[in-house]
């Protein structure tokens, strides 16, 4: 399996293509479907590449008593934990409403399904790649449930150990070629010690044919930044209207001005990462011909004199003569003319 894919139509992941920054609106639009517009226009206008959401099917995420138990926290939307998800579920026309609107502007849009029924769902919304979130990436019916039906996926690895990665590698691999992992902590906001960022590094290392990204928790972008520059191929950051809006989320999420700094800062690391071939560059040759330095006579050197170490200095000269790296080449050679104390030696010098 090639390390890179269509995630989405036209948009290729993993190689030399750019970061896939993801917008995660998740619930954080308090069940209103306008500011749930205002968000997926919020991402578009930051760069994002995809707003995402999260789509459950409440009868088969949650069991009756889950549903049923007093849900008494600030954030609640409801009596029961039950209500408080009713609140903030958008139904299937909703969910239509809200793909047909982000087609309109220009982003691609899917969600994370929370339980099988609400990927079947999202299956039939024909979103470009199923997210699977952390709470399922060792749900091995579900992961290949989902693998089966050959979308691209996205798997957050929150919550889990190495060992099960590395399953959850096998089953979606032996139904379905497209898909990467993101390192994840599950917390909400995240300390950066927990981040643990050298997991990159180990899935690319254990999964050298899957692109690895990051789904952040933490306050602020610079870890995310870190981890693009370690070789992420997809970001996922949790965003917000207002941080100080009731919701667990909130706390966690990017405000607009920060995703957009995200982006600039993710675009700005990739352009700076370049090319692993070293050499002098052309926006070098300013400094060069001010700086470079060249081998010049430690001492008066006669025609005829053949050339040992000794009689080298090495300075910044003028004219610009030898460079340094190529002093032992001279060395047993002839000079062709007189060359006076600090005068540079010339190419053209040497027999």
């Amino acid at each position: 399996m090639p390390r890179q894919f269509e995630l989405c139509p036209g948009r290729m992941i993993g190689g030399s293509h750019p970061c896939f920054i993801i917008a995660e609106i998740g619930q954080n639009h308090q069940g209103d479907i306008e500011i749930a517009k205002k968000m997926i226009k919020m991402a578009k206008d930051c760069g994002a590449d995809c707003a995402k959401f999260q789509k459950s099917e409440l009868e088969y995420k949650f069991s009756k008593r889950a549903l049923e138990r007093p849900y008494n926290s600030k954030h609640s939307w409801g009596k029961t934990y039950g209500d408080h998800k009713r609140h903030l579920e958008f139904s299937h026309d909703q969910y239509r409403e809200l793909k047909k609107y982000a087609e309109a502007i220009g982003i691609f849009l899917t969600a994370s399904g929370m339980d099988e029924m609400a990927v079947d769902f999202l299956h039939e919304l024909d979103v470009p790649f199923f997210k699977v979130a952390s709470c399922d990436a060792n749900n091995f019916p579900y992961l290949e449930k989902t693998a089966r039906k050959g979308r691209p996926m996205v798997v957050s690895t929150g919550m889990q150990s190495m060992e099960t990665i590395r399953r959850v590698y096998k089953t979606v691999k032996e139904h379905n070629q497209k898909f990467t992992l993101l390192q994840c902590t599950s917390a909400y906001p995240l300390d950066p010690k927990d981040v643990n960022l050298s997991v990159i590094r180990k899935y690319q290392e254990e999964f050298p044919d899957v692109p690895i990204g990051y789904s952040g928790h933490e306050k602020g972008i610079y870890i995310t930044v870190a981890a693009v520059a370690m070789g992420a191929k997809v970001v996922e950051r949790h965003v917000t209207l207002d941080k100080t809006w009731k919701g667990n989320d909130h706390e966690a999420s990017l405000e607009p001005s920060e995703l957009a700094e995200l982006v600039r800062a993710i675009r700005l690391v990739e352009t700076a990462e370049g090319s692993p071939d070293k050499q002098m560059l052309p926006c070098e040759k300013t400094c060069h011909d001010k700086l470079g330095k060249s081998v010049i006579a430690k001492v008066a050197i006669p025609k005829g004199k053949v050339l040992s170490l000794g009689m080298f200095a090495v300075k910044v000269g003028e004219p610009k003569g030898i460079p340094p790296e190529h002093m032992q080449q001279l060395v047993g050679k002839k000079i062709k003319v007189d060359v006076e104390e600090d005068d540079s030696i010339l190419a053209d010098m040497i027999e």
